[in-house]
C-alpha cells in the first residue's frame, strides 16, 4: 500500500473542489477517531465527495496507487471501525446528505449515506410511518454507519435490525465500480448480497444510495416502567414475559448507576432501585390493554414492587430520554469508561449479570448496566479513571472477560457496535478457522487489494493480504512455539 503524495493529492482536489477536501493537520485530528476514542490514528487526508460519481471517482486513484481508504458516516461508532489508516485516506459522507425519494405508497424510502436516522422518520411521519432501527444515537448517526455497524437499537426487539429494513443499496467497490446489491422487493433472486454487505462494517465497499424499509406507526403505545429491588429479578421477568408468548416493541434494563446517571443527565422520572425494566407494547388499542395487563401481573409476580405506565406523550418522550442518554450520563458519575455490547441468550441473564457483579468485585471497579435485555443484548459500562495508575488496563481486562463470558453461554462479542478495531482480537476466541477462512474468501472477493477499511474486524491480515491466496502456517505456529490472534 502506498503514502499518498502531493501530485495525488492535486487530483483529488481537482474531482471534488478545495473546500471538499482536507489536509490541514489540525483539522484532521477532528477525524483521528470516532465514538470510540482509546485509538486515534490521524489520516494524511480527508475527502468529502457529495455523489456517487465523486466517489467512484476518488476510489479509483485509490485503486491504482494503492491507497487504503476507510469511510466514514457521523463518527458516533463505539468499536473505531471508522478509525484511520495511517497513510490512508478518510472519506467522509457528511455531504451525502439527501432523501432522494419517499414512495408511501410501497413503504419505500430512498437516502443517501450521510443523511441522519431520525431525518426518516422526521419526514415520513406525517404520512403514518416511522423507521424501526434507533440507535441512541439515533439523532446524530447516518444511515451509512448504520449499514455499516448493522445498528440495533430499542426496538428491534419486535421491529428487527438495520439489515431487516435495507432493501437494496449501490454500492462503490474498492476498484471504483458500482454494483447494485438487492432492490426495492422484499426478496431478489440469486444470493443475499446486500444482507452480505450490511454490518461488513466498510470493508467491502461503500454504499452510497440505501433503499429502506418504513413502517406504519402502531395505533397505540403503551410503555410501562418496572421496578425491582435486584437486576437478577428483573432479568427473570424478561424470560417470563416472553415466554408467555408476547413481543413487547422494547424491553430495556437500568441498574441502579445507570438510574442515577440517566436522573442527573435529563431528569428522567425513574423509581430509584436495584433495577429497572422499560416494556414497550404497541399495536390495536385493545391489544395493547390486555398486554399491558399481563406484563404488570408478570413483573410483579417475578419481584417488582412497584409497575407503572407512562401517562401521555411527554412522560413517554422522557422515559426514553433517559434511555438513550444513559451513556453519555456516565461521565457524571466516572471519568473514563468502556463500553462493550455482548449478547448472551435472554435465559442466562440472571446468571451473567451476577457474574458481571462479582467480576466488578474482585476488580475494584464499578459497572453500570443498561442494555436490551429482550434480546439479550448486553451493554455493560465498565468505569475507571485512567488517572489512578492500573486503572485502565484493570477496565480493559475486565470488559474482555465479559465477551468471554458472552462466548461461554453461547453468546456474541457484539450485537450491534461492531468488532471494528477494538475487538478483532476476539473474533478468533468466537470463530473456528474455517469460519475465518470463509468470511476472508467473501472479503477477497469484494476487495481483492485489502484497501477498504484493511486493518478491521479480523486478528491478522489473511488471504488478501501482503500474500494472496490460503494462509500457510509459520514452522513455529505448527511446532506449537507460537500462536496467532
Amino acid at each position: 500500500m502506498n503514502a499518498l503524495d502531493s501530485a495525488t493529492i492535486q487530483e483529488f482536489r481537482a474531482i471534488l473542489g478545495g473546500d471538499a477536501i482536507v489536509t490541514d493537520v489540525t483539522e484532521l485530528k477532528t477525524y483521528d477517531c470516532d465514538g470510540l476514542t482509546n485509538f486515534r490514528v490521524v489520516p494524511r487526508a480527508v475527502l468529502l465527495p457529495a455523489s456517487t460519481e465523486q466517489v467512484q471517482a476518488v476510489v479509483r486513484i485509490c485503486h491504482r496507487e494503492r491507497i487504503p481508504f476507510v469511510a466514514r458516516g457521523a463518527g458516533t461508532g463505539l468499536s473505531g471501525g471508522a478509525l484511520p489508516v495511517a497513510n490512508g485516506l478518510v472519506i467522509s459522507l457528511a455531504r451525502m446528505n439527501r432523501i432522494l425519494e419517499v414512495d408511501i405508497p410501497n413503504a419505500r424510502v430512498t437516502v443517501e449515506p450521510g443523511v441522519i436516522n431520525l431525518d426518516v422518520t422526521a419526514r415520513v411521519s406525517p404520512q403514518g410511518y416511522f423507521y424501526a432501527p434507533d440507535p441512541s444515537s439515533q439523532s446524530v448517526c447516518s444511515i451509512g454507519g448504520n449499514v455499516a455497524e448493522n445498528a440495533g437499537g430499542a426496538h428491534c426487539l419486535k421491529y428487527g435490525f438495520t439489515t431487516t429494513h435495507v432493501l437494496g443499496m449501490d454500492v462503490v467497490l474498492s476498484d471504483g465500480s458500482l454494483v447494485r446489491l438487492g432492490g426495492k422487493t422484499l426478496d431478489t433472486p440469486g444470493y443475499d448480497l446486500a444482507g452480505v454487505f450490511v454490518g461488513s462494517e466498510g470493508t467491502l465497499g461503500i454504499a452510497t444510495r440505501v433503499i429502506l424499509r418504513i413502517v406504519k406507526m402502531p395505533e397505540n403505545v403503551q410503555t410501562l416502567l418496572a421496578a425491582f429491588t435486584h437486576t437478577t429479578e428483573a432479568a427473570q421477568a424478561v424470560s417470563a414475559i416472553i415466554a408467555a408468548g408476547m413481543l413487547p416493541a422494547a424491553i430495556e434494563m437500568m441498574d441502579n448507576l445507570a438510574i442515577q446517571a440517566a436522573i442527573a443527565a435529563v431528569h428522567a422520572d425513574y423509581p430509584i432501585c436495584g433495577g429497572l425494566l422499560l416494556v414497550e407494547l404497541d399495536g390495536p388499542a385493545d391489544e395493547v390493554d390486555l398486554l399491558v395487563a399481563q406484563a404488570d401481573e408478570i413483573c410483579r409476580r417475578n419481584g417488582a414492587w412497584s409497575v407503572r405506565t407512562a401517562q401521555g406523550e411527554a412522560e413517554r418522550a422522557l422515559v426514553w430520554k433517559g434511555r438513550k442518554a444513559a451513556f453519555a450520563a456516565m461521565g457524571r458519575l466516572s471519568p473514563n469508561y468502556i463500553v462493550q455490547d455482548g449478547v448472551i441468550p435472554r435465559t442466562a441473564l440472571p446468571a451473567v449479570l451476577m457474574e458481571i457483579e462479582e467480576l466488578s468485585r474482585q476488580a475494584g471497579l464499578r459497572v453500570a448496566n443498561v442494555f436490551h435485555a429482550g434480546d439479550g443484548n448486553l451493554h455493560p459500562l465498565v468505569l475507571y479513571d485512567r488517572r489512578i495508575a492500573g486503572q485502565e488496563h484493570a477496565a480493559e481486562k475486565l470488559a474482555e472477560r465479559i465477551l468471554e463470558i458472552c462466548i461461554e453461554k453461547g453468546g456474541s462479542i457484539t450485537g450491534e457496535h461492531g468488532v471494528g478495531e477494538e475487538k478483532k482480537h476476539m473474533l478468533s476466541k468466537m470463530y473456528a478457522e474455517p469460519d475465518l477462512e470463509t468470511m476472508q474468501l467473501v472479503r477477497c472477493a469484494f476487495d481483492p487489494l485489502h484497501l477498504s477499511n484493511p486493518t478491521k474486524i479480523f486478528p491478522r491480515p489473511r488471504l488478501c493480504g501482503e500474500q494472496p491466496g490460503v494462509y500457510k502456517p509459520h514452522p513455529l505456529e505448527q511446532s506449537g512455539l507460537a500462536e496467532r490472534f
